[in-house]
């Protein structure tokens, strides 16, 4: 293998690991977490590039989920339901950024991240 399919190779796996979230949308709960988590697992050890891409993946998909569960129940005044349409637009949103600077081979720091994993 050369350098530029190498390099292709990793800048597609670190696309992956942003993208992978949106498997939520077709296992809903902990898809959002369950994609990045496994493409990270498997692929971390292979480049410091996917591994740091997984790691910033995996601690936004976290924090979104905390803000759900806290929309969830913010849904007992209605405010919630609001709430939780944006979180979701907005992960969209935010996914596809990252995926689209991991395939020009920049790292995308997510906003409002809480950093789980270091």
């Amino acid at each position: 293998m050369n350098g530029t399919s190498t390099s292709k190779d990793v800048q597609t796996w670190c696309m992956a690991c942003h993208l992978s979230a949106l498997a939520g949308f077709v296992i809903p709960g902990l898809g959002h977490v369950f994609g990045p988590l496994i493409v990270w697992l498997i692929k971390r050890g292979e480049s410091p590039e996917i591994d740091a891409h997984g790691k910033e993946a995996l601690n936004f998909q976290i924090s979104m989920l905390l803000c759900n569960v806290v929309a969830g129940v913010l849904c007992l005044v209605l405010i919630g339901f609001f709430l939780l349409a944006a979180l979701h637009i907005l992960n969209v949103i935010f996914v596809l950024i990252a995926a689209v600077k991991a395939s020009e081979g920049q790292m995308y720091r997510y906003p409002l991240t809480l950093r789980f994993i270091s």
